[in-house]
């Protein structure tokens, strides 16, 4: 909701990485999204991956309990969406995504503005799991993944002839390979008012400063119980065990170690 809230004005295209667990059913739980480097327009959502920043991600979920599951990411307003679910473009990242996943629950979001009865606009939200055979075809090499202008946005070419029911196609529609499914909604340990990362708005010191003034009643745990101030405090903690420990702490609701509040205490004051 957070994300659908602070993040989309619907004109480009954002994404993200979902983080939290999966139960013994099979059914993805969401509890942060991580928001990589990237560059979006209308039709198109380039992620500029960063290694570094995603090992100190990666340590936080560790920490909290949590690993990646899957990818989030809007539509615009103007994408002309008649006709299909997902673009052949869309198609093509989720497919990636989800095959360099490893995670048989991998789930894929979209969220997107539609016009509703009265001329306002909702927010719609849909979840999916790329089909068995759509990630083998990935992987396998089976994708055209040119496209060009003039090629319809609801259809994935392939560069060989594959069989959908009875027949032989080298062009299958979208639809074909997703898997609509549901994500839990749950109340997680985490808040999310520290500034996100990889926006227009940086996160800074006096944010954290901020962060920690704004409730010092609450004792410290409580205060750092936000995956985009972890993210901001992990540059400074080394990244194979405090970031894990200081998640930890969160995961428990466990006093912060002194060590560790001196560290964020004195950050904050450096504003």
């Amino acid at each position: 909701q957070h994300y659908v809230n602070e993040s989309l004005a619907f004109a480009v295209k954002r994404g993200g990485f979902m983080y939290g667990t999966v139960t013994e059913e099979g059914q993805v739980e969401v509890d942060f999204i991580y928001e990589p480097p990237q560059q979006g327009t209308e039709a198109n959502l380039i992620l500029m991956r960063d290694a570094e920043e995603e090992k100190r991600v990666d340590a936080i979920a560790m920490g909290l309990g949590m690993r990646r599951v899957g990818f989030i990411f809007s539509q615009t307003v103007m994408q002309d969406k008649t006709g299909y679910t997902l673009s052949n473009t869309e198609v093509l990242q989720a497919a990636e995504l989800h095959a360099e996943s490893e995670l048989q629950e991998w789930v894929t979001a979209v969220v997107k503005l539609e016009v509703n009865e009265d001329g306002g606009a909702d927010v719609h939200f849909e979840a999916f799991q790329m089909s068995d055979m759509c990630i083998r075809l990935f992987k396998e090499g089976w994708f055209e993944t040119e496209i060009g202008p003039d090629d319809d946005p609801k259809l994935s070419k392939m560069n060989k002839e594959v069989v959908v029911g009875v027949k032989d196609v080298k062009e299958v529609d979208n639809d074909f390979f997703l898997v609509v499914v549901k994500i839990l909604d749950h109340q997680g340990p985490l808040s999310s008012t520290f500034p996100i990362e990889n926006r227009s708005i940086r996160a800074t010191m006096r944010a954290l400063k901020t962060q920690l003034d704004r409730a010092k009643s609450l004792a410290l745990v409580k205060r750092i119980s936000d995956f985009h101030l972890l993210l901001f405090v992990a540059q400074f903690l080394d990244v194979s065990s405090d970031v894990p420990a200081l998640a930890e702490c969160v995961r428990l609701q466990s006093p912060v170690p002194e060590g560790y509040a001196l560290l964020i205490e004195s950050m904050a004051n450096t504003c």
